[in-house]
Order: structure tokens, then sequence, then C-alpha cells
């Protein structure tokens, strides 16, 4: 099972996504995260952050390679907690890569709303490899073709009005 845990992104280029993952009390994880007291979970908060700069891997490479999957994770440090009600603001910078991997840093941000303005919810440093699967095995060209038209719709719904557009 995927998660497609962004729900906009408010910027984008090469170098850098702001992308926002809104909580809300029906999301399923939170009846167990805690029950008397929901919130989102860090590992989810690093997925969102993952697919955040796997956008940019995207653009970087104008959707060639549909495998983007998390290589390393480390200097995590989480901060304030995301309740329902909240959003999570997640700000992904490429640092540094190659055509097959990137490494990132992040930023991310709860917004509390109204004055109470916003906190570090955490921050990491990620590593992501970047593959297709045809590159594995040939016979698996369909598959590319069909998870990088999914991705390419996926960026239709959720990419900001202005932000660089990627020929489909």
């Amino acid at each position: 099972m995927k998660f497609e845990l962004l729900d906009k992104v408010l910027q984008a280029s090469t170098t850098r996504v702001v992308a926002v993952k809104h909580v809300s009390l029906a999301e399923e994880y939170l009846a167990d995260h805690f029950p008397t007291f929901p919130v989102m979970p860090g590992v989810l908060m690093l997925e969102a952050a993952t697919q955040a700069c796997g956008w940019i891997m995207q653009l970087r490479s104008n959707f060639a390679k549909p495998i983007v999957v998390l290589k390393e994770a480390k200097n995590i440090k989480y901060g304030h907690f995301v309740a329902p009600g909240q959003a999570l603001r997640i700000e992904a910078d490429w640092v540094k890569g190659d055509d097959c991997s990137g490494q990132f840093k992040i930023n991310g941000v709860v917004e509390l709303g109204g004055t109470a303005g916003e906190k570090t919810a955490f921050t990491a440093r990620l590593e992501l490899a970047y593959f297709s699967l045809t590159e594995k095995n040939p016979a698996m060209r369909h598959l590319d073709e069909s998870l990088i038209t999914h991705a390419r719709n996926r960026w239709t719904v959720i990419a900001p009005t202005g932000a660089m557009t990627v020929s489909v």
C-alpha cells in the first residue's frame, strides 16, 4: 500500500519543493497513535518528506525514472507534535546528487493556526535512490510507463499554479 501523503505542493523547482500535509481526525492511523492524544507519527512525517524530495527528483529528470526510494535518513530531530486540524509544511532542499540519487535537507514545520504561528515539527537529512525498473529488467518497461503516467497525473493534481510544468 502506498500512502499519498502530500495534499498540495506550494512551490516547486529542481532544487526546492514546499508541500503541505493537512492532518485530519479521519486519518486511520490516528486511532492507534495515540487514542487519547492523536498525533501524526514521526515515520509518516519522514514519508511525507521523502515524497516531497521525490518530486524534486522527478522534476530534475522530467519524470524519466518512476522509482524513488528512501536510501538513508540521518540527523532526524523531532520537535513539535502535528495534531488533527493542523498542517505539516515540508520544505525540501536539494543538497547534491547525480542521476541515480540525491541528498536533501528537510525542515518540517507545523502550522499552529491563528496567532500561534508555527513550530518546527522535525528536521532531517535524507538520501534517495532513483531508478527505473527497465534498468533492472527490460521486460518491465510497461510497468515503468504505467508508473510514470501515474506520477505525471498526480503532479497535475497537487502542483501549484505556475509551478514548473512537465510535458505529458
